[in-house]
């Protein structure tokens, strides 16, 4: 989620199919017998798969002058927009403006306060026009005085009940095929994944190592304080109701640099929100690297934004990518598949 502030979103409209997370057989890339159908199946051919396969074919083949040590290989990729769709609102907000609803009748003075008389109503737009301070009091109501086993089941409890307005499909269900494909070629060679998402870490720990195949501790992610506390002799980790860390544009690479302590040699994204940690991984890098933009291009099976869009804002990255080797996805023309389908 990119936002300046935990979960800022501008003032717009209102308008899990799980990969395993058992360990991925290794795909031998490199030996001529292997059919390029076999490999990244729901990308289709071109240069966009042909670049990917061939980078990570020479940083990881042991006689290639680009190989890369195991130890060295880590692979950053942010969430929203990248891994999962995220219009008309980032799926987190959806999130938010459910929960002040399930809270609205413990609240009853929210009838009359911004922004959550606004939210009651139905209008999201009105709900955000009161900015920076609307959206922490948002963030407090639902984030905030809650132990993290109450709020982890608050959103598994969402993910199972809710949808999205658009598709009917769950939240978790939107979730992009050929990126876990992706992220599952590069952990068969020995590549650590990291997604490092503006996105809320707790929220994302709950439902996305069983989704991409990420362990929970190579998520990192946005944060609000949290504190130990005993009640009634029983100890619980309390979530407060202020921003403790921003994990985007700028943070993005100071999260990595605090939760992984190397710099990556992949880094994957959507928006400008990303552009700093492909910037970062992609400068001066001792070892062969790799930044990677998705492009959503595909206006009949997702949704086509870039330059303009109030969400996953993608301007200087475009512009940038060419002259700074990036390889763009074009999600139309390069995805023959755009979610996993459905058992």
């Amino acid at each position: 989620m990119r936002s300046i502030l935990l979960y800022i979103i501008p003032a717009i409209s209102l308008l899990f199919s799980s990969c395993s997370t058992k360990e991925q057989k290794s795909i031998p890339i490199s030996d001529s017998n292997v059919q390029q159908n076999e490999i990244l199946p729901s990308w289709n051919e071109g240069e966009t798969k042909q670049a990917l396969i061939e980078f990570i074919t020479n940083t990881t083949k042991k006689n290639s002058p680009g190989y890369i040590p195991i130890e060295d290989r880590i692979a950053t990729f942010d969430n929203d927009g990248n891994l999962w769709s995220e219009q008309p609102l980032y799926f987190q907000l959806f999130y938010v403006v459910d929960r002040v609803n399930e809270l609205a009748d413990s609240h009853p003075e929210w009838k009359n306060e911004e922004p959550f008389k606004s939210i009651l109503e139905g209008s999201i737009e009105n709900a955000l026009a009161g900015g920076n301070e609307a959206i922490l009091k948002l963030v407090a109501a639902t984030h905030g005085n809650i132990s993290t086993e109450e709020y982890n089941q608050s959103v598994v409890s969402w993910l199972k009940t809710k949808t999205h307005p658009k598709t009917g499909l769950h939240f978790n269900e939107m979730v992009y095929q050929p990126m876990i494909e992706l992220i599952q070629l590069l952990q068969s060679k020995n590549y650590k994944v990291f997604i490092v998402s503006g996105g809320g870490i707790d929220f994302m720990r709950v439902w996305a190592s069983e989704a991409y195949g990420i362990p929970s501790e190579h998520i990192i992610g946005s944060s609000v304080n949290v504190k130990y506390e005993l009640i009634e002799g029983r100890p619980y980790l309390m979530k407060q109701p202020t921003i403790n860390f921003i994990d985007d544009k700028e943070g993005k690479p100071v999260g990595i640099h605090q939760h992984i302590g190397k710099k990556p040699v992949f880094a994957s994204g959507n928006s400008d929100g990303d552009y700093q940690m492909l910037e970062w991984t992609t400068t001066d890098n001792q070892h062969p690297s790799l930044g990677l933009y998705l492009h959503h291009t595909d206006s009949i099976r997702e949704w086509a934004y870039d330059k303009d869009s109030h969400i996953g804002k993608l301007d200087k990255g475009l512009d940038d990518a060419k002259k700074k080797g990036w390889i763009v996805i074009d999600m139309a023309k390069d995805w023959n598949t755009i979610y996993p389908e459905k058992n």
